[in-house]
């Protein structure tokens, strides 16, 4: 089902929250819609609270559109609401500002779930969009990020399309894309001591498989896990398998 209607305001934040117990806080990526997520809230709900922040992403004064500003606001959301001892569920972006928050208030957090993490390397779009206004560019470059090209459909390209050819917008993905290069973790890595679950696609082109396994072998506490024929995203491209292998997952671990 479609959850858009589901976010509710709450002084400056937006936010869905559907569930009861052990909360999951979901964070999207940097063209991530709530939509990237219908399966994972649909199933985890039923036994866990599962909250989205909306992030500011395109709305942030451009001195603080970085991943370590997203850590803050994550943390501002947080503190704001109360949550205690939460899973971080991060896709692409999302996985790397998870790091950056965990990082630097591992009290508040009991484990981490990273799903084509940015952080160490990624593969992203490069400098400037030189055609964006073209939308098969555009669906060609969006395709790249599954393994099968027909997820990108109609619907995401026109919601990427609206993104990146509105300037103001458009600065500030180039500003996190530049943020997220320069802020490596791969130092910080050892210093994480919460259960870390690490998702990938086997195709991955964005954050390849090499990334995955130096997360893992890295991250004091990880377990690994790989989905066949499948790209950047996995909640969207195998919902299904995503869902059983996070909830195996964290049956074992909250």
């Amino acid at each position: 089902m479609s959850y858009e209607n589901a976010i509710v305001t709450e002084g400056k934040f937006e936010f869905l929250e559907k569930g009861e117990g052990h909360t999951i806080v979901i964070l999207h990526g940097l063209f991530g819609a709530l939509s990237n997520f219908n399966e994972v809230i649909d199933q985890f709900s039923g036994n866990y609270k599962v909250v989205v922040p909306l992030m500011p992403l395109y709305d942030s004064p451009l001195l603080k559109t970085s991943v370590g500003a997203m850590a803050e606001f994550i943390h501002e959301f947080i503190e704001f609401k109360g949550y205690e001892n939460v899973t971080l569920l991060g896709n692409s972006l999302g996985g790397h500002i998870a790091l950056v928050y965990a990082l630097q208030y591992p009290s508040r957090v009991h484990s981490m779930v990273l799903t084509g993490s940015s952080g160490l390397y990624e593969n992203a779009f490069g400098g400037s969009f030189p055609r964006r206004e073209d939308k098969e560019y555009l669906r060609q470059k969006i395709a790249v990020t599954f393994y099968d090209p027909a997820v990108a459909t109609d619907e995401l390209v026109d919601e990427v399309h609206k993104i990146v050819n509105d300037r103001s917008k458009l600065v500030r993905i180039l500003a996190l894309a530049k943020s997220a290069i320069r802020h490596n973790m791969e130092k910080d890595l050892a210093k994480f001591t919460m259960p870390s679950c690490l998702i990938w696609g086997k195709n991955d082109s964005i954050t390849p498989p090499k990334v995955a396994e130096e997360f893992h072998e890295k991250l004091p506490d990880s377990e690994l896990f790989w989905i066949d024929e499948c790209g950047h995203a996995a909640m969207m491209e195998h919902p299904k398998e995503f869902n059983e292998l996070l909830n195996n997952w964290l049956s074992r671990k909250v």
